[in-house]
């Protein structure tokens, strides 16, 4: 139990100093990334590293696969130079007993970072796209998914449109809301003007609205007497196709507490659920994934240095550490796609690396 536990301390404080080393080189590099992204809008530094914190956590959940990986590696090369695993093996402990610690650590890691990490995530995420398109446009830009429908919010110097659509259809060369009733506020806040149409493409920066009824929301007047009905009305947006496509499959920005709730109010709107299923099953299987990574780093590196070749041994492991979160992804991918089962894109990859892992590590030790 002591020497698991002194296990278990070494292996944490290497994930802490790796983990606080790749915080300050991603802080850094994240700075200069909004440093560019901003570079015409007369944005103070304080709202760049603003946008900088709120950034960095989803950077830093992306690299816990590397993190666990190194800092397994750089645990067991530092208890081969000091002999330390041939005095354990010396004690009848085999080196994969001497792995439960690390194990144990890496587990908990993982439970944090899905029951934790990624609520934070979430919402530092969301912040984030809020406050960059409020200092794109001067507005905030947003675009959901719930029950009811499709939800998008827009800003601009004009003031602020709110739109509501039925039904979505992306899969043409533009996007198609049908189903669509928008209004739009005054930059004081005041509701100016309802629309409805029977569908609005967005073509460039302006959504095309078909079958339109105006009805004008000024008080005094009565809107269904002074309404007005066009074939065609264009309607001036700060949205793009891409920022639209983008949160409609985007589900890091929801919490993980909320995702089952949300793939059920999608499935009752009739929109696809499989993107947000394959991320909530992907969440889940995280703490199989970083396991996994244990496995690898230790099965290179869990042999002493006088045999040589640590160098080439750590560069193997990390390799075959991003090889495999390669695979991960791409397996997510083709779930999304509906290509292979949800359960099967989410589970397969982690469960496929723990079994490789341990072949490994059997073979390292008992040939």
């Amino acid at each position: 139990m002591i020497l698991d536990r002194y296990f278990a301390r070494r292996f944490a404080l290497s994930f802490l100093l790796i983990g606080a080393v790749f915080l300050s080189l991603i802080m850094l590099i994240d700075l200069i990334e909004q440093l560019r992204r901003f570079e015409g809008f007369d944005l103070r530094l304080g709202q760049l590293i603003r946008l900088m914190l709120l950034n960095t956590p989803g950077a830093v959940n992306e690299i816990l696969p590397l993190l666990m990986i190194l800092s397994t590696v750089v645990l067991f090369v530092g208890l081969a130079r000091s002999s330390e695993l041939v005095v354990t093996r010396a004690t009848g402990r085999s080196g994969i007993r001497a792995l439960l610690a690390p194990l144990l650590v890496a587990l908990v890691i993982g439970v944090l970072a899905v029951s934790t990490l990624n609520p934070i995530v979430a919402a530092t995420s969301n912040r984030y796209e809020a406050l960059s398109e409020s200092f794109r446009s001067g507005g905030v830009s947003a675009v959901s998914l719930s029950g009811e429908g499709l939800w998008l919010r827009q800003g601009g110097e004009a003031g602020q449109s709110v739109i509501h659509a039925t039904g979505y259809d992306g899969d043409e060369a533009a996007i198609t809301l049908l189903g669509v009733t928008i209004l739009t506020y005054a930059p004081e806040g005041g509701p100016v003007r309802r629309i409805t149409a029977k569908s609005a493409r967005l073509d460039d920066d302006a959504w095309v609205l078909s079958g339109v009824k105006v009805w004008p929301l000024v008080p005094g007047i009565n809107p269904e007497a002074t309404a007005a009905t066009h074939d065609t009305l264009r309607l001036p947006t700060t949205l793009t196709e891409e920022r639209i496509r983008d949160s409609l499959g985007r589900s890091t920005g929801i919490s993980i507490y909320d995702l089952p709730d949300t793939i059920r109010q999608l499935r009752q709107a009739g929109f696809s659920t499989t993107h947000h299923e394959v991320w909530l099953q992907a969440e889940l299987a995280r703490p199989l994934f970083l396991i996994s990574m244990v496995l690898i780093g230790a099965a290179f590196t869990m042999r002493h240095t006088r045999f040589g070749g640590t160098g080439v041994a750590v560069l193997m492991s990390v390799m075959l550490g991003f090889a495999l979160y390669f695979v991960r992804n791409f397996a997510q991918i083709l779930g999304e796609n509906g290509q292979i089962p949800v359960a099967f894109a989410a589970w397969a990859p982690p469960i496929a690396a723990i079994l490789l892992g341990m072949g490994l590590l059997l073979h390292a030790e008992d040939g």
